[in-house]
C-alpha cells in the first residue's frame, strides 16, 4: 500500500466514486451527495495551498484504497482553522488499518500546519470513523437532524482543538 499526497491524475473521479458509492449503498444518498462531494472537491483543489491543505490518499497498486483532506485554506474560515473532509475508506481496505492511518496523517498535517482547530462534519451511525475520530482527539460538539446531503440523517460536528488559544468556532453545520 502506497501513500500519496495531493493531485494526480484521476484522484478526484476516484475519491468521489468511493464515496457515492458507499453512501449509496449503505444510506441511500443519491446524486445530491455525490454533486455536493465533486463540486467541494473540485473547489478545494482549485485553490489548493500546499502549506495550509494536505490532500492524502492512499493506493494499492493501481486500486484506490482511501482519502482524507485537510482543507485550510476554506474562504469561510477563520484563519488558524482547518476542515477535515472526504475521509473514505474502500471496502477492499477496512479492516486493514489505513483508516487509522489516514486519520494520523491528516491529523499530524493539522498539528505541523500552525492550526489551532480543526473540525469535521459526518452523521451519526458512522461508528467505525467516529471511534477513529475520537481516538485522534476529536470532540462532539453539535448534533441535529438534516439534510444536507439529500437524505435525512442526524448531522454531527466533531471538533479537534490543537492549541488552547481556540477560541473562535467554525461555520456553523448547517452551513456546510
Amino acid at each position: 500500500m502506497a501513500i500519496g499526497y495531493g493531485w494526480v491524475p484521476g484522484i478526484v473521479g476516484e475519491i468521489v466514486r468511493a464515496h457515492a458509492v458507499y453512501y449509496a449503498r449503505e444510506w441511500d444518498f443519491g446524486p445530491v451527495f455525490e454533486a455536493k462531494v465533486a463540486g467541494g472537491l473540485a473547489a478545494f483543489l482549485e485553490r489548493y495551498d500546499p502549506v495550509r491543505d494536505r490532500l492524502v490518499h492512499a493506493h494499492g497498486g493501481d486500486t484506490f484504497l482511501g482519502s482524507v483532506a485537510i482543507d485550510g485554506s476554506d474562504p469561510e474560515l477563520a484563519p488558524g482553522r482547518a476542515h477535515l473532509r472526504w475521509f473514505v475508506v474502500t471496502d477492499a481496505a477496512r479492516g486493514r488499518g489505513l483508516g487509522r492511518r489516514l486519520m494520523d496523517e491528516a491529523v499530524r498535517f493539522v498539528r505541523s500546519s500552525g492550526a489551532t482547530s480543526c473540525y469535521l462534519d459526518t452523521f451519526a451511525g458512522l461508528d467505525a470513523a467516529r471511534h477513529l475520530y475520537e481516538a485522534a482527539g476529536f470532540r462532539l460538539t453539535e448534533e441535529h437532524e438534516a439534510t444536507s446531503w439529500g437524505t435525512p440523517v442526524t448531522e454531527q460536528r466533531f471538533v479537534l482543538d490543537v492549541g488552547a488559544t481556540a477560541v473562535d468556532t467554525p461555520p456553523s453545520l448547517t452551513r456546510d
